[in-house]
């Protein structure tokens, strides 16, 4: 019996285009670690009265009674918790109504990841050429591990969606897996960890690396020392010529100054001798 059949047997009737698909979305985040608590959260701006979440290859999938959001949204939480490695798998949720037997067609898939393997060692991240780098140049993220892993999986602080995947290749005796991020943007700028998986459980991951701090600079402009801008001396004006002729014209007017003085001393002094007499 296929797992589809099983769903829909679980489920009732199933047309799929009959009703639009929910969007299945998880808090806080794809990745989690043992001990966390989970919350999947099927959403709908269809107006459904219940939502049904199905783990692909468990028994039969939970009822929940949906709330209604806001005007012409509807949707469910679900909340897991606190994680075991069992939590692990791909999800999918679907809306209904009370009255009828029909469900919408199934959200998209979802991948929930339990990092934190205690057999698994911890793979390390590196950066090539450097964890710093200006826009437009060429980056890559390197996950590696002594130890088989058949696949790295790296993730992005902050960023909700699915982490990167990629097979591993094994060379100069560790196994590896290398995410360009090219050309690299203001956007690519964050904290990475990587993490390592085995294909006989995808869904079971190893401890997360250590972070690794990329950062994208804006293009470097000229240097300028912080504080007030530094006045840029202009070559002076040679001015020694007209500093001589003024000089000449005030040693001009002084002495014209002193002959007249004197002058009028002397005329002054003749007239008062006369008059003595």
């Amino acid at each position: 019996m296929t797992i589809t059949f099983m769903v829909l047997l679980c489920l009732g009737e199933f047309l799929e285009g009959v009703s639009r698909k929910p969007s299945l979305s998880v808090l806080p985040g794809p990745v989690v670690a043992p001990g966390q608590s989970l919350t999947l959260q099927c959403r709908s701006d269809v107006s459904y009265d219940r939502f049904a979440l199905s783990k692909e290859g468990a028994g039969d999938p939970p009822q929940y009674l949906a709330r209604q959001l806001q005007e012409g949204l509807s949707g469910a939480d679900f909340a897991l918790g606190p994680v075991r490695p069992s939590h692990g798998g791909r999800y999918t949720c679907y809306g209904g109504h009370t009255l009828s037997s029909k469900w919408s067609a199934p959200s998209d898939l979802l991948d929930i990841l339990v990092a934190g393997e205690e057999s698994y060692p911890t793979p390390t991240l590196s950066a090539w050429p450097s964890p710093t780098v200006a826009p437009g140049e060429n980056v890559t993220l390197r996950c590696q591990s002594p130890s088989l892993f058949d696949a790295f999986l790296l993730s992005k602080e902050g960023e909700a969606g699915p982490p990167l995947h990629l097979r591993s290749q094994h060379q100069d005796g560790v196994f590896q897996a290398n995410f360009p991020l090219r050309p690299a943007t203001l956007d690519h700028g964050g904290t990475y960890r990587c993490y390592g998986s085995l294909g006989s459980t995808p869904f079971l991951l190893s401890h997360p690396s250590d972070p690794l701090e990329h950062l994208v600079l804006p293009s470097s402009a000229p240097h300028l020392p912080l504080g007030p801008h530094p006045r840029v001396k202009s070559p002076l004006p040679d001015h020694t010529l007209e500093n001589l002729i003024r000089m000449g014209l005030s040693t001009l007017v002084l002495v014209a100054l002193a002959v007249w003085v004197f002058q009028a001393w002397h005329s002054q002094r003749g007239s008062h001798g006369e008059t003595e007499r």
